[in-house]
């Protein structure tokens, strides 16, 4: 049924490796191998692998239950456990001791939960190894972020240029208008207009 197909899917098993599924290692280094589990229905006798290139057991453990850590079945000498399933995250991390070009390749992490009538996940990791890191140049990325940088700058430049030009103006013409005001109200008067003082009544004659 459809209900039941969505239901089961709400509940799957589901293991990650995180954001990116690429390593880089220096040659004669230790690396991380992440890798997490989550199920919504818990878990109980859960079992999870590493293998290298698909076929190559390099780590075997179990979890009893989530209040347990897990224990060690078999393990390459050269492969050290540092996750840990009694905290937040079932996480089942490895570190690759001593990395070697030859190591470079797949490393793939499975999961096999009986509790959800054995289900199994996997998720892969590629690990490549170098004679030496080599740092990104950075330099195009400082250009582009300081082009823009500058435009927008000058964007809020001009922006407050045009405000105080507009002020300027602005007032200016408030002047202009207080100006004209004022000459208006003088010529009246002097030119005899209505309501100036050439226009009062002469007494009337006796």
């Amino acid at each position: 049924l459809p209900g039941l197909h969505i239901l089961a899917l709400a509940f799957a098993l589901e293991v990650s490796v995180g954001k990116t599924n690429t390593v880089t290692a220096l040659n004669n280094s230790n690396v991380l191998l992440p890798c997490t589990f989550t199920t919504c229905i818990g878990f109980q006798d859960l079992v999870f692998k590493w293998y290298f290139n698909t076929t190559e057991l390099i780590y075997h453990g179990k979890i009893k239950t989530k209040a347990t850590e897990p224990t060690l079945v078999w393990h390459n000498p050269r492969v050290e456990f540092v996750g840990s399933t009694t905290k937040k995250d079932n996480n089942i991390s490895i570190v690759l001791n001593g990395v070697e070009f030859s190591d470079a390749g797949k490393y793939t992490c499975h999961v096999k939960n009986p509790k959800e009538r054995n289900a199994q996940h996997n998720a892969t990791i590629i690990l490549t190894v170098v004679h030496k890191m080599v740092e990104t140049d950075n330099t195009v990325t400082l250009i582009i972020v300081g082009v823009v940088g500058g435009l927008i700058s000058l964007l809020i430049l001009f922006m407050l240029i045009k405000r105080v030009v507009l002020f300027i103006i602005k007032k200016t013409q408030d002047g202009k208008k207080e100006c004209l005001v004022s000459s208006s109200g003088n010529d009246n008067t002097e030119n005899g207009l209505a309501g100036s003082k050439a226009e009062q009544k002469a007494p009337p004659k006796a």
